[in-house]
């Protein structure tokens, strides 16, 4: 099927469930597979094997990807280097001396002072767990419908260290500030959905694919609104949960997988 760009109705727009839903699962399809890897952030933590670096190098991917992929993932291959390609290693052993280097990293409005404040961070963290997980299943309960405890408890852990730098707080969003947490929800996708297409890494097991939310951003809200799939006019928490349970009516085990056709046609066909 040939794609339509935004100054064009979609064939489909307004369709029935099934015709609709056939449509979308071929979308996620055609993108839910290892050639979308490499112009894409999610290539960012396929460069390691260990969890933790999977786990580190996704949660920055994730961070820093707003502006153009191509200089999301430069700024991202840049970080490794300046972590000698070992993140976890270099997290939890460096010497204040190692830091140095790390000075004059910047990415859009991320600066060095953000970058040291996630590095003490994750050495926290990762000196009493073993996994970035535990950072967002802590604050859960067994039942939950979605992650959205999860992401309350992990701003506030993430901001619970002394001398927090004020400027860092707009790095991490939360459902509590109304954000539609939208880098922190496709980390998650990354980290917990499993299919076996090679995209997703489903490292996490104590997160169901079921509990996730639909990444939103300005693109999937665009397409979601022409399909229909959503009605808010902001894209935030609400938004994100109204999609997501829209998107559950077509698979209410693994939502978050219709991110793949929301981006692909918003981003990749400029829908």
């Amino acid at each position: 099927m040939q794609f339509h760009h935004a100054n064009q109705k979609h064939p489909l727009q307004g369709a029935g469930g099934a015709e609709l839903q056939a449509f979308l699962d071929a979308k996620v399809t055609q993108y839910n597979q290892p050639g979308f890897i490499t112009n894409d952030p999610v290539s960012i933590p396929h460069m390691f094997s260990k969890k933790q670096d999977i786990e580190i190098m996704g949660f920055w991917a994730a961070t820093l990807a707003w502006g153009q992929r191509v200089t999301i993932i430069k700024k991202c291959r840049e970080l490794i280097d300046l972590m000698d390609g070992a993140p976890y290693d270099f997290i939890m052993n460096h010497e204040d001396v190692d830091l140095k280097k790390l000075l004059n990293f910047k990415h859009r409005t991320f600066n060095s002072t953000d970058l040291l404040y996630f590095i003490e961070f994750l050495h926290f963290h990762y000196t009493k767990n073993e996994s970035l997980e535990t950072a967002f299943t802590k604050w859960m309960k067994p039942g939950d419908e979605n992650i959205e405890a999860g992401l309350n408890g992990f701003y506030n852990y993430f901001f619970s260290l002394p001398d927090v730098p004020l400027r860092t707080r707009k790095h991490i969003a939360s459902p509590e500030k109304k954000s539609s947490c939208k880098r922190l929800n496709m980390f998650l996708r990354w980290m917990v959905r499993k299919d076996n297409k090679g995209v997703d890494f489903g490292i996490w097991k104590k997160i169901s694919p079921a509990q996730l939310i639909c990444p939103l951003d300005v693109h999937v809200a665009r397409v979601a609104r022409g399909f229909n799939l959503l009605e808010r006019k902001q894209t935030d928490w609400q938004a994100a949960l109204e999609l997501t349970e829209y998107l559950k009516t077509l698979d209410n085990k693994d939502p978050a997988k219709y991110d793949f056709a929301l981006f692909g046609l918003g981003v990749m066909e400029k829908y």
